[in-house]
């Protein structure tokens, strides 16, 4: 049977990098794969996998329609267990109709870090798929085992949606999917279909498309379908959403608001992973209501939530419940106490959070109208700040994270870390040697956060996978590490991109007294 917490366990133990927390938490893999350990240098006789760098990236992009590029590093553990499987993908599909390339680049080199920020890459390995010669830059979101990337890369290959052309046919693809997005065009020579096959493009690797010039293939469910529309097929609430919008911009929020349930359950379910990765993955604020089911008069909660939910739904509020049994990883995520049940929590688009413990039933309500009123007060997850903190590296929390770090007049190099990661416990005794090398330097400071038991209360700093390092320079500036994890090359990269205080204190106290003379 699946195991919720054993899976979890497994997975953050295996992969210290390349996933962001939540998704770590709640967008579970149906089974781990062996991968055999490979190496991106291996040194194979002949490779179907294209070498790009900087001198070459800009002019083979150009000449493909459709190519993916995975950035590495050479001592990344994951990249070169990825290796032996791109490599396999790449052979199986050089001999597509048409041919589809794999690439890679190694991110770590000097010379191709650029090309890295500029695809926006923070952890190894990224794969990037890259469209219409170089226009149009997506994320790979597929398999990491041979058979999986060529089968998700085929479908991305070919036509984002194919026509039904009867009943039966359409009636299968209904029982086949839990969501189904049909468009319904007199003809697919209009703008409304070609904004549906470009929204289709879009999303294809989340969602099944169709299209028809015959309403009559669809069920009916009771209300008419006029031409052009799309109807949305799904396996909950409702069983079906309809939309004349057919702008692009109005397909995706319509798409965005039908396509999982008006309530998610956070439970063990393999049929419910893709709604809670859905849930957790958008932009739109969150609330979450964690009860404790076996409580007397818990089950007041749930139809009241749910009355709530519909309410704020064209608000673009999404909602989620869960039982303590299924919650007990959320809730330690967020910081929240099992034993102060029922609780409710709101993580708004921009990341920040809003929680009430122990509330009541009547108090939803009015607390969600504060939300949108904005007059609740912020709520983030800290450990206790250290009462001693004079090691070499210093330890950051939560609560610590302004005054330590964005308000600092230092240079500080942090790392954002777990504690179970393999990674971050190799590097730990280097950045207590890079902390030793400084501490005759009053103008750095090294220091570390446990990302996993505080929040990261600003969106300086994107942390998707462990460990991650940032340098928040003297004057304010923030700039990420994708170099080699050795000491040599973490402190040539604070000399290089450190400030001088003393010149940034001249330099104030110039301004001040260039704007005292204009004021007198």
């Amino acid at each position: 049977p699946f195991s919720l917490s054993a899976h979890l366990s497994a997975i953050a133990m295996a992969k210290c990098i390349c996933f962001s927390l939540l998704f770590l938490i709640f967008l579970i893999a149906t089974e781990a794969t062996h991968i055999p350990a490979g190496d991106h240098e291996s040194g194979q006789e002949e490779s179907y996998v294209l070498i790009l760098d900087s001198s070459n990236f800009t002019e083979t992009v150009q000449k493909h329609a459709f190519i993916v590029v995975e950035f590495y590093a050479p001592w990344c553990g994951h990249c070169k267990r990825l290796a032996p499987e791109y490599e396999k993908a790449a052979a199986i599909l050089k001999t597509n109709d048409p041919p589809i390339v794999l690439a890679k680049v190694d991110a770590n080199d000097e010379a191709n870090r650029g090309l890295a920020s500029d695809y926006d890459v923070h952890s190894f390995p990224t794969l990037k798929i890259i469209r219409d010669n170089g226009a149009v830059v997506q994320d790979y979101k597929g398999p990491r085992e041979a058979g999986g990337i060529v089968s998700y890369l085929k479908k991305l290959s070919g036509p984002p949606s194919e026509e039904i052309t009867s009943a039966e046919q359409a009636a299968e693809l209904i029982e086949e999917y839990d969501v189904l997005i049909v468009g319904v065009f007199s003809s697919f020579d209009s703008e409304a279909f070609g904004n549906f096959i470009a929204v289709a493009d879009q999303l294809r690797t989340d969602y099944e498309f169709r299209h028809t010039s015959d309403a009559t293939f669809l069920p009916s469910k009771g209300v008419a379908l006029t031409t052009p529309a799309i109807r949305l097929f799904k396996k909950f609430d409702d069983g079906f959403s309809d939309t004349t919008e057919l702008s692009v911009e109005a397909v995706l929020k319509f798409i965005e608001d039908e396509s999982m349930p008006l309530v998610v359950t956070l439970n063990n379910d393999a049929a419910n992973r893709p709604y809670l990765s859905k849930f957790f993955l958008t932009l739109s604020p969150k609330v979450m209501l964690f009860v404790n089911l076996t409580d007397f008069g818990s089950g007041e909660y749930k139809p009241v939530y749910t009355q709530l939910a519909q309410f704020y739904k064209e608000r673009g509020l999404k909602f989620l419940f869960g039982d303590i049994d299924d919650s007990q990883r959320a809730l330690e995520y967020f910081g929240l106490k099992a034993d102060k049940l029922p609780s409710v929590l709101l993580e708004d688009s921009e990341g920040k959070k809003f929680a009430l413990e122990q509330v009541q039933v009547g108090q939803l309500a009015s607390w969600l109208k504060d939300y949108t009123d904005g007059i609740l007060e912020e709520y983030f997850k800290s450990q206790p700040i250290p009462e001693k903190n004079d090691e070499p590296v210093k330890v950051v929390v939560g609560a610590t994270l302004q005054e330590m770090v964005l308000n600092s007049d230092k240079n500080v190099l942090l790392e954002f870390y777990a504690p179970w990661c393999g990674h971050c416990k190799k590097l730990a005794p280097i950045l207590e040697e890079i902390a030793i090398s400084f501490q005759s330097d009053p103008e750095v400071v090294i220091a570390k956060m446990d990302a996993t038991a505080n929040d990261i209360t600003s969106n300086l700093f994107e942390v998707n996978g462990y460990p991650t390092l940032y340098l928040r320079s003297a004057s304010g500036n923030v700039i990420s590490y994708l170099g080699n994890q050795t000491a040599e090359d973490i402190i040539d990269f604070i000399k290089k991109n450190r400030d001088k205080v003393s010149r940034i204190e001249t330099t104030k106290e110039s301004v001040e007294a260039e704007i005292l003379r204009d004021e007198l």
